[in-house]
């Protein structure tokens, strides 16, 4: 690109956390940077040089905040393709492409992208009804999710049995073989419109049963480092399959003989590389601007153990958001608070993250215990 980056205009569809990270990296650039997001006060709405509260979903509204943009990224993938299809027919830059949002929005079709270019993943069915689920002769128990619109352990269940059907949802889904995995894991990739990929190093992820949304993240994996390679392999060629520009997160399950299975892609800035911003060498949205401007792409290796905690809000509270515990873990050394400025709390509501960095693994991990029993966000 001829022009330097200061002198750009930067599009986000979506104001919440990852935006609004997005944006503090940004700073650092001189990038002037374009919020559209529905909620009047989303996260990103006084970081942003300019701020529209309207919706991402709608064609006109994405249409005509874009073409204010000279390059267009998304914080969450349930925006208007067909908008961004023809902003990219008009000559603006739309990173990652609308194609591969396109892909990534149905998980059927994701799934079968896998299918097609060789990318392990767990056995899978297509079905559009409840009728469809009761003659499809997989083997229960199994994995039920909406093809479309499911997140944060929304529009995903478990099917037990043939009884379960009759509660299963009622629209598009896939069904997959319940995976029995010792570990999940991901790798964040990026690459860059000059074909430059890089990895950062593999993390593991402790799930939240009740919430199902990761509550623990550590960095880096002590996993052996064959199966390191071999997952920073699969995200590349996922990468490299699609051709994207930016970022893209690749959840994956290791299995307990050791295999490696993709669960899903998420082509943004994502919740499994929050870390990086203390716990590398580049953070993962620093990462994001780089490719998507083209430059050269960051050093992704790891400074120290990280071990990063979700704060999600209270069950039973719902209301102004209040930080019981914050001055507590202030007090300890290399814990690093990011709160994502939101008003209010509910119940599981992602409220901001902790990052906790030590020399010491173990000791790492037994802060973030500490923490995770002390901080807590209550109205």
């Amino acid at each position: 690109m001829a022009k330097q980056i200061s002198d750009l205009k930067l599009g986000i569809l979506g104001g919440g956390q990852l935006g609004r990270m997005l944006i503090q990296e940004a700073i650092n650039y001189n990038l002037t940077t374009l919020i559209l997001d529905p909620d009047t006060d989303a996260p990103c709405k006084h970081l942003a040089n300019y701020f529209e509260c309207g919706s991402i979903t709608d064609f006109d509204t994405v249409y005509n905040f874009g073409k204010k943009a000279d390059i267009i990224t998304i914080e969450i993938e349930k925006v208007n393709i067909e908008a961004l299809e023809q902003l990219e027919k008009e000559g603006k830059h739309v990173y990652p492409q609308s194609r591969v949002i396109r892909l990534i929005q149905d998980k059927g079709v994701q799934k079968q992208f896998f299918k097609e270019n060789n990318i392990p993943t767990a056995p899978f069915q297509l079905v559009n009804t409840k009728e469809d689920m009761r003659n499809s002769h997989f083997p229960f128990p199994y994995i039920l999710k909406q093809r479309k619109d499911g997140y944060d352990g929304k529009g995903v269940m478990k099917i037990n049995n043939l009884a379960d059907i009759e509660n299963a949802f009622d629209a598009p889904c896939l069904i997959e073989q319940l995976v029995d995995f010792e570990k999940e894991v991901a790798v964040i990739v990026s690459r860059n419109p000059n074909g430059d990929v890089k990895t950062f190093p593999m993390v593991e992820m402790e799930f939240n049963a009740e919430a199902n949304l990761v509550e623990f993240l550590i960095s880096p994996s002590t996993y052996p480092a064959s199966i390191q390679h071999k997952a920073e392999t699969i995200a590349k060629n996922i990468a490299s399959s699609l051709n994207i520009t930016g970022l893209l997160a690749v959840e994956m399950f290791i299995t307990k003989n050791g295999d490696i299975l993709v669960n899903e892609l998420a082509p943004r800035p994502h919740n499994s590389g929050h870390h990086t911003i203390e716990g590398n060498y580049v953070s993962q949205f620093d990462q994001h601007l780089r490719a998507i401007f083209n430059l050269p792409l960051g050093d992704t290796r790891t400074i120290n153990n990280a071990v990063m905690i979700n704060l999600l809000g209270e069950k039973n509270h719902n209301g102004v958001a209040k930080y019981q515990g914050l001055e507590k873990i202030m007090a300890i050394e290399g814990v690093y608070i990011h709160l994502y400025g939101k008003k209010y709390t509910k119940p599981f509501r992602k409220m901001g993250h902790v990052t906790i960095v030590d020399q010491n693994r173990e000791k790492a991990i037994e802060k973030a215990n500490y923490i995770k029993d002390t901080l807590k966000v209550i109205s």
